[in-house]
């Protein structure tokens, strides 16, 4: 073999960084684009948070710009193939981008999303307290001494989440006895015993047996049942109860059925893991990226205001350079205020997206947010990104790790995207649908007498549902729903 030249002529794709910077933030949910922000704001002096008015003479600067730089019309030619759609009647599109972005690109937004006031995480806290520390304050304000405080200390440590006691007490005995000599069992089960009177009440049990007694002598010593739930309890009787075998329950304690259902109705009000009920981590709010409200003209969709700060180039540092500039300085200043200028349009390409891909679910989804689940319609990504004009792939960027905030709650983008079941009629419906159906029929069932999955198939195909008996099975196990069996009430 010998080397030569060849010379061949073919076609490939090329991503621009604009292009590439683009589908990277297209792609990030609320706290990553925060963060991208922040870097950029950080590592670029001449992208800056806008305060006050722009000035008017920008835009044409920043048009310029675009105009010599093909890479980027390119890139914006690719993530912008869309057209402008006429919304439905029944949603009213009220705002246009010049609302949103100013003349000169930046991505501020005005008052055509709610007002400047409106915060709906405004009563919601962060703070959270733990089982482990809530108990602890309790022992600190308590008048114990230094011997039974750090007993107290060790046990409180040994409780798991739920709030049991599952170390056995001879291990923990053991292990104070290296910093406490002479300790013994009762002394440690002494102080047990003081922590299970602690709030919540039943804390720090060995057994639910004992969890449960602790709470019927604290809260419902003065219950006509008390005596009876105590005896299910202390005889152990729950798992023949949760057979259904209650004439041998009733034969074995030696009361009538009446009684042992109202034993029964006391038991079912307490709590079988009170440790639970102590919040141990701060809950993860959710910042929805767009906001949909109902006037009396119809349902509005607006960005949220706070998903991203108002951005723009710094005119100073952009008027020290021009086209005759040269050296380091002039170089450094010219490639971020390019840097710059393209972060702001990928920025605002992607909340144009965003947008766009909202109003359509809404237009599509206006039952849902009227009647609720059970209006819900089929949808797929396909849908929307041949409405749009849009590659699939580029809605599915859109939808994912996105929120919008309703007057039915939050919801992730993709919640409104679901498969179809075919109807008698030849129509549709929507699994998230069905899902909502077989939720009310289970609802609104006699509990002394639950119905089926057959029947709830059977059901369904009255309506003219065609759904198969192993798929109710399905929805009914992904929405935590027991089974017909596990439903049957006793009393």
């Amino acid at each position: 073999m010998k080397a030569g030249l060849e010379l061949r002529l073919g076609q490939s794709l090329a991503m621009t960084p604009q292009l590439q910077q683009s589908i990277r933030l297209l792609q990030l949910s609320t706290l990553e684009l925060s963060l991208e922000i922040q870097q950029a704001l950080d590592s670029n002096p001449l992208l800056e948070v806008a305060e006050d008015e722009r000035e008017e003479d920008e835009a044409t600067e920043a048009t310029t710009a675009e105009e010599q730089d093909p890479g980027a019309q390119a890139g914006e030619e690719l993530l912008e193939d869309r057209k402008d759609k006429s919304a439905d009647e029944d949603l009213v599109v009220d705002s246009s981008w010049d609302d949103y972005y100013e003349s000169d690109g930046s991505t501020a937004l005005s008052a055509s999303a709610p007002g400047e006031d409106y915060d709906p995480f405004a009563t919601q806290s962060t703070g959270e307290d733990n089982l482990r520390d809530h108990l602890l304050s309790q022992v600190h304000l308590a008048s114990l001494s230094d011997t039974d405080r750090r007993i107290a200390t060790a046990l409180i440590e040994s409780l798991e989440l739920s709030g049991y006691l599952e170390e056995p007490l001879d291990e923990i005995v053991a292990m104070l006895a290296e910093d406490l000599p002479g300790i013994d069992t009762e002394e440690v089960e002494a102080t047990l015993h003081y922590i299970q009177q602690l709030d919540p009440v039943g804390v720090a049990a060995r057994s639910l047996a004992e969890c449960l007694t602790i709470q019927i002598d604290q809260h419902h010593a003065d219950d006509p049942a008390a005596d009876d739930a105590r005896a299910l309890l202390q005889d152990d009787w729950l798992e023949a109860i949760a057979r259904r075998e209650l004439p041998q329950v009733i034969k074995g304690l030696g009361i009538s059925r009446e009684r042992l259902e109202a034993a029964l109705r006391l038991i079912q009000v307490l709590d079988p893991r009170p440790g639970l009920s102590i919040g141990d981590t701060a809950a993860d709010y959710i910042k929805p990226d767009v906001i949909v409200t109902h006037r009396e003209d119809g349902w509005h969709v607006d960005l949220n205001p706070e998903i991203a700060p108002r951005l723009r180039v710094n005119q100073t540092y952009a008027s020290l350079i021009d086209r005759s500039s040269r050296g380091k300085d002039a170089t450094y200043i010219r490639n971020h205020l390019q840097e710059a200028r393209w972060f702001i349009k990928s920025l605002r390409s992607r909340n144009e997206s965003l947008l766009n891909v909202a109003r359509e679910i809404v237009r599509r989804q206006i039952e849902f947010f009227e009647q609720g689940e059970i209006a819900m319609k089929p949808l797929v990504l396909r849908e929307i990104a041949e409405t749009l004009e849009l590659h699939e792939s580029t809605v599915s960027r859109v939808t994912t790790n996105k929120y919008m905030l309703t007057p039915r709650g939050v919801f992730e983008f993709k919640y409104f995207f679901s498969s179809h079941v075919g109807t008698s009629d030849g129509g549709e419906c929507s699994a998230t649908a069905i899902r909502a159906r077989i939720k009310k029929l289970v609802e609104e069932e006699n509990p002394k007498k639950p119905l089926s999955d057959a029947k709830i198939a059977t059901m369904l195909g009255d309506e003219g549902i065609d759904v198969a008996r192993r798929t109710i099975a399905k929805y009914r196990e992904a929405m935590g729903i027991a089974s017909s069996t596990d439903r049957k009430r006793l009393i």
